[in-house]
């Protein structure tokens, strides 16, 4: 199984807005310029996550995207499987045809490979990720303060 960038941008955005859910709708364009991601691809992904129900969009002046559930209740798993991205590390996509047309040796292993990785996806939810990045955020605000205050000095 691999994540390709599209669950990778997926879960990036979602931090970013989980970040700044409290300001209200947050446009594409602040999430692409912040994370270096292109608005056209973060436009397709955001129409899979509304369409999932993990974001909602406000339209006019002041318009974005503001999440549709509470951050507990979205997981890592939701948001992949939201854009389309495969959790399956077999060779058949689960199909049991992955030695010409029969069930290979090793598809239980794959099988519960995948489970595993769901399992913990799921159990990983976007305000865990969200507080992970908030001290991150804090830091880097404090050393910008103290090289200010010491330019200053």
């Amino acid at each position: 199984m691999r994540l390709t960038t599209k669950g990778r941008f997926a879960v990036t955005a979602m931090i970013d807005l989980g970040m700044r859910n409290s300001e209200g709708p947050i446009t594409l364009a602040g999430i692409s310029e912040r994370q270096k991601i292109s608005l056209s691809y973060l436009e397709q992904l955001f129409g899979k996550l509304r369409r999932h129900e993990l974001v909602e969009s406000v339209r006019g002046p002041g318009g974005g995207y503001n999440l549709a559930k509470p951050m507990e209740k979205i997981s890592v798993a939701d948001i992949i499987l939201a854009v389309d991205e495969p959790l399956d590390a077999t060779q058949c996509g689960g199909k049991e045809n992955c030695n010409d047309d029969q069930r290979c040796m090793t598809h239980e292993l794959w099988t519960s490979l995948n489970e595993r990785i769901y399992e913990y996806l799921s159990s990983v939810t976007l305000d865990q990720l969200v507080a992970k990045q908030k001290p991150v955020k804090m830091s880097v605000v404090q050393d910008k303060r103290r090289r200010t205050e010491s330019v200053a000095a």
